[in-house]
């Protein structure tokens, strides 16, 4: 089993990772770290609270990140996750407790703990990440892997018609908070992006056979999925977002799922139209070596993706 420690900001999708990898024999979920992203970082701790109650998950440390990205604004959400950003599920209130480290440090000590052996899934901004990084900058080598949900990098079109920060050509995630994830990108993590290109792509939507089996199950993560479906398909959206930040996880369960390409990458920090951007060179000549090289997921084996899912949130 692979020991992971999730970053999340619950958020209806990022509640249907956690049940995934909890659900999975291949992790061992030993810590949640709650980050501002889809919500402010006492509402996403919350959530991630109520997730593990609706799981029947273990106790393990749940810790809070910052309120406010790391340049001190969190930008207004052109999508909604709800008013309790989980789909209007309204799950009661936890008697679980969070950690009284901060999310940065739990971090730090959860790699330490596991040294060479953590996966970190990081499915919001990477807020988090990057206080990390200030409290150890040796970070990088102490973890086995990084997977984000976080970019567009122009490998298909998705990249770009499924942009989900608040400009033309930004990821929700990066954009909330760009200058954590320059940081993160710059830091040296072995890092698996995975961005808008495959996490929207139409092919990662439910397919009918799928709903039915979650439609039929009584596990109360299934009748969360279907729920979450039903909002976003309410509301004009397709069902992949309920599916973005499973990939994440899907991919650090078996990352044979991802196709995968190293890419010259940084970051836009300023800009009304551009501030997010994930900015790739692609350029044959002249390309600006100093800027970090990340690997990028370039396609999915959707179908395998699909069967994952449903098979354990059905389980």
């Amino acid at each position: 089993m692979k020991k992971v420690l999730i970053d999340t900001d619950p958020g209806m999708d990022d509640a249907l990772a956690i049940a995934l990898a909890f659900k999975h024999e291949a992790l061992d979920v030993v810590a949640l770290t709650a980050v501002t992203g889809n919500l402010p970082s006492d509402r996403t701790a919350a959530n991630a609270l109520r997730v593990l109650d609706l799981l029947g998950a273990p106790e393990l440390p749940v810790a809070q990140g910052p309120l406010q990205p790391s340049a001190g604004e969190y930008p207004a959400d052109p999508f909604s996750h709800g008013s309790d950003g989980l789909a209007e599920s309204h799950l009661p209130a936890s008697a679980r407790t969070l950690d009284p480290r901060s999310a940065a440090q739990l971090i730090v000590d959860t790699a330490a703990a596991h040294p060479g052996e953590l996966t970190v899934c990081a499915l919001g901004p990477l807020t988090n990440l990057a206080a990390a990084l200030e409290i150890d900058p040796e970070l990088p080598g102490k973890i086995a892997r990084l997977v984000i949900i976080g970019g567009s990098f122009g490998e298909t079109p998705y990249a770009w018609t499924q942009a989900t920060g608040d400009n033309p050509v930004s990821e929700w995630n990066v954009f909330v908070d760009p200058e954590a994830a320059s940081t993160v990108f710059r830091a040296g993590f072995e890092l698996l992006a995975i961005g808008l290109d495959v996490a929207t792509h139409a092919d990662i939507n439910f397919r009918p056979a799928d709903l039915d089996r979650l439609r039929a199950s009584d596990r109360p993560e299934a009748e969360l999925a279907v729920r979450v479906v039903d909002f976003v398909n309410g509301r004009g959206y397709q069902s992949y977002c309920s599916l973005i930040d499973s990939a994440a996880i899907a991919a650090a369960i078996d990352p044979s799922l991802a196709t995968v390409v190293s890419l010259r990458c940084d970051v836009a920090t300023e800009g009304r139209l551009t501030r997010g951007m994930t900015v790739v060179d692609r350029r044959a000549h002249h390309q600006w070596t100093d800027l970090p090289l990340i690997d990028v997921a370039s396609d999915f084996d959707y179908a395998r993706f699909l069967d994952l899912v449903t098979d354990a949130l059905v389980a």
